[in-house]
């Protein structure tokens, strides 16, 4: 089925308005063949017909397959090794110091696809955290796609997801079935996992008292305004001296000043405010940032 200019902006905006996600003009065949996919199964022939049940349906769910359809989920674990391990050595024991007896750390895995990043965290606050059994570890994982929550709450992956995780940890955190991997319980039980629409305020609100945010190439999707949108809201998700994780070609310069920014070990990261933390503060300004970008 062939989607008109007109037909095809209408449904941007539309997908817009309920998700924060825009795509441009250059997405029209992508966005096309699965809206096709999705109105063929009604037996529709008709896109129009479809938008319009989309736009004024009560029932959201045939909007979630659509935007299941639409959502690019491709991940693995222990991807973008370096920020990790600037979190794990660098970032993770400013936060635990600052802990002093209070044993609870809550992370927020946000945009979380197939589960790989959150229990690649988990893994992480293992391997770092004295004892961690003494620990009360949270870890939300969310996305707006339910097709992968229901993958990533089951926990089973192929080789090519773990192809980047160290040989120890292989062994040590997953079993082996066949030619797949299966997460092991210890670092499925502290994780969690939710759909939260990211441009949904109600959602957003119900999170608070994070200590980590990761949300990694996700904004990317999205326009300056949803941008600053999610960012505000996530500022109000982190504790006061809290971090968030972004992507290497995202940053809160242009959409926040809320935020500080530091550099930590050979990294720029973005923190709630509460005291000094880091070597030095670093203006909010993107040029001065791209200097100390990977």
């Amino acid at each position: 089925m062939i989607l008109s200019d007109e037909l095809f902006h209408k449904f941007i905006k539309l997908i817009y308005k309920k998700t924060g996600i825009y795509y441009e003009r250059n997405k029209k065949y992508y966005v096309e063949k699965r809206i096709g996919k999705c109105a063929e199964s009604l037996e529709m022939d008709n896109l129009n017909e479809y938008y319009m049940m989309l736009k004024f349906s009560d029932d959201s769910s045939e909007f979630d397959r659509l935007i299941n359809e639409l959502t690019v989920n491709e991940t693995y674990f222990f991807r973008d090794f370096p920020q990790l391990r600037n979190f794990a050595e660098d970032v993770l024991p400013i936060v635990v110091r600052e802990k002093g007896d209070r044993k609870k750390i809550k992370i927020w895995s946000a945009a979380c696809s197939t589960g790989e990043e959150p229990y690649t965290i988990s893994i992480i606050l293992q391997e770092m955290l004295e004892h961690p059994e003494k620990w009360e570890i949270e870890i939300l994982a969310s996305d707006i796609n339910t097709e992968v929550l229901k993958s990533a709450r089951i926990g089973i992956y192929e080789s090519r997801a773990v192809r980047d995780v160290p040989p120890e940890y292989l062994e040590k955190y997953f079993t082996r079935m066949q030619d797949r991997y299966l997460v092991n319980l210890s670092v499925r039980k502290p994780v969690s996992f939710k759909r939260i629409n990211l441009m949904d305020q109600n959602e957003m609100n119900v999170v608070k008292g994070c200590d980590f945010i990761f949300c990694r190439n996700c904004l990317i999707y999205f326009d300056d305004e949803s941008r600053k949108s999610v960012l505000d809201s996530f500022y109000e998700s982190l504790n006061p001296g809290g971090f968030i994780f972004l992507g290497h070609s995202e940053s809160v310069g242009r959409f926040s000043s809320a935020y500080k920014v530091q550099r930590i070990g050979d990294t720029i990261v973005y923190s709630r405010p509460k005291q000094y933390y880091g070597e030095k503060d670093l203006p909010v300004n993107d040029a001065q940032i791209a200097r100390y970008s990977y």
